[in-house]
């Protein structure tokens, strides 16, 4: 059996893909059920978080597993695997095991570095050990993804590489400044009791609100959260509960609202956001109209990476910064050959050619034709710039912060259009956080992940070794006692004393024969490649197969009861 996992996370999909595919605990829960049925699967586990949907699973088939979990995802999301698959990606074996651990350790995270992965990875445990989906696989998996998470936080400075979710999106909303001195005296509203609004509403809390308003389906979780934040040490912060029915009153009194609910469908309008502006103004809250012309509300080019694009032929040194490679300063007075060459590794899509909608040999034969013509006729190619900036539309001071943590969204993307309100949600948070600098902690991060994927998977494979050899020595043993039944049949008369030396030197003699081999092939097996000394010590002592699966099953089953909380 090998370890696979199929999944689509911010990025690799668009955040409305993301949102259309998200499941909610039932869906999960089916999706576990239905994929440890399929015939390729004997171990099933999910991880959904409001950025990633990923399905774990221990299959005997390569092609089959990814075919079948595909398929699963797209059922179960509801979104058509014909949409879905360009947005999936699959790792298997060692790679999977890299991928869930640098997922525990933030490094795959929106915001690098964020802790609130290592409770989302806990809880999918639970959930599969709650359904019985997880053998021993996926429970030694995901508890070892636990531990270097936390070894990779209490070794290195990757929080600093990053924050958590909701103080990032705090720091959104207060526009980059000092996050306690925007949020001093303020009243927030928490819609949502779950673990990402409890987490929003300690923050807030800590960062000195004046109030904190839990609004939920189920009024008793908001009660709950509203006294765990009322009997706080570290805060004196006036917090209490509301049914979900009072939020649209609520949102007129507070000046910060976070949500982050399981609701499929927006908690939140554009319209109930505009009257609750007009509740606090007394003024409609208008939208602001984009009145630039069409072409300049383009996406500007992105920055093209100068000095670090792989067997570019130029001289990327020369180039003077916040040009392309494809600019006039790039390829001004080069040759023909070299001119050539250059549109070649261009064409082949390192560099981004927006302009032409074409691709495929000929459009890239028409580049390096029109190239060598314009160099020709002009003796330069001209530079590609970057559009100027265009001024944004004025915006009012807003009076009314909003921040939505939930996929799929809680509220309606549109609120980004009002005057008057400031709306952060997951879609801008990504974009935010994309050119977000890495810490250097990161690297030594990686280097733990590294360590401790190759531990993981020589421990697997040593593991994998071990009913064999336990087999082997039953097998050894059985044979003692056959001959020890043997000798008291030719040696009646054979006293208790002399019997007792007899078998324990010949057990002594089959234990140091078995010694030296059993070590040395754990040792081999434990290292890349060694899976097959299993068998090759099978077929060289002609175990019975069925007794080695007794014994690894025995293994699995002791394993499971000893087993404790991850």
């Amino acid at each position: 059996m090998s370890l696979l996992v199929v999944g689509l996370s911010h990025r690799s999909a668009p955040v409305s893909v993301l949102e259309r595919a998200s499941l909610n605990p039932d869906a999960q829960a089916k999706l576990l059920q239905d994929t440890v049925a399929a015939e390729p699967a004997a171990e099933a586990a999910v991880l959904a978080t409001c950025n990633r949907i990923e399905l774990y699973a221990d299959v005997d088939k390569f092609h089959a597993g990814v075919a079948e979990l595909s398929t699963l995802l797209a059922q179960h999301s509801g979104v058509g695997l014909e949409e879905l698959t360009p947005y999936l990606y699959v790792h298997y074996e060692d790679r999977a095991v890299h991928h869930l651990f640098s997922v525990a350790c933030g490094l795959d995270s929106m915001v690098v570095g964020e802790g609130q992965i290592l409770g989302q990875i806990k809880d999918s445990l639970a959930r599969a050990q709650d359904l019985h989906s997880a053998g021993r696989l996926l429970n030694d998996l995901f508890q070892q993804a636990l531990r270097v998470g936390k070894r990779a936080h209490s070794e290195t400075g990757i929080d600093r590489a990053g924050q958590s979710l909701v103080t990032f999106g705090l720091e959104q909303l207060a526009a980059g400044g000092d996050v306690e001195t925007w949020a001093r005296g303020k009243k927030a509203l928490v819609i949502g009791a779950g673990s990402m609004s409890s987490l929003a509403a300690a923050t807030l809390a800590r960062a000195g609100v004046a109030e904190v308003v839990v609004a939920n389906r189920t009024f008793d979780r908001a009660e709950r959260l509203a006294q765990i934040l009322t009997e706080g040490d570290d805060t004196d912060v006036l917090a209490r509960a509301v049914p979900m029915e009072s939020v649209p009153v609520e949102l007129t009194r507070a000046d910060i609202a976070v949500s982050c609910t399981g609701a499929t469908g927006l908690v939140l309008t554009a319209e109930s956001v505009a009257a609750a502006v007009e509740g606090r103004t007394g003024q409609p809250a208008a939208e602001i109209e984009d009145d630039r012309p069409a072409d300049s509300r383009q996406a500007a080019l992105p920055p093209t990476s100068v000095g670090n694009d792989d067997n570019c032929p130029l001289d990327l040194a020369a180039v003077q910064p916040g040009f392309s490679v494809m600019g006039e300063a790039a390829v001004a007075g080069m040759d023909a050959a070299t001119l050539e060459q250059h549109a070649a590794w261009a064409a082949g899509g390192t560099v981004d050619r927006r302009e032409s909608a074409r691709s495929g040999p000929e459009a890239d034969a028409e580049l390096i034709g029109a190239l060598a013509a314009t160099a020709a006729t002009v003796g330069r190619i001209p530079e590609r710039r970057r559009p100027e900036p265009v001024d944004e539309p004025q915006r009012p001071e807003p009076v009314l912060f909003l921040l939505d943590l939930a996929m799929p969204r809680d509220i309606d993307a549109a609120v980004h259009r009002l005057a008057g309100v400031r709306l952060v949600d997951i879609e801008s948070l990504a974009e935010a956080s994309a050119g977000a600098p890495m810490a250097a902690d990161v690297d030594q991060v990686r280097r733990i992940v590294s360590d401790e994927v190759a531990a993981f998977g020589a421990a697997l494979r040593a593991a994998h070794i071990t009913p064999t050899v336990v087999a082997l020595r039953t097998m050894a043993a059985d044979v003692v006692a056959s001959e020890i039944a043997r000798l008291d049949g030719r040696l009646p008369g054979l006293d208790d004393k002399h019997r007792a030396e007899i078998t324990q030197t010949v057990r002594r003699v089959v234990d140091k024969l078995l010694h030296a081999p059993t070590v040395r092939v754990k040792q081999l097996a434990a290292e890349p490649g060694g899976a097959g000394y299993a068998d090759a010590l099978r077929t060289l002592f002609d175990l019975d197969p069925e007794t080695v699966a007794a014994v690894s099953r025995a293994e699995d089953s002791t394993t499971e009861k000893d087993r404790g909380p991850a």
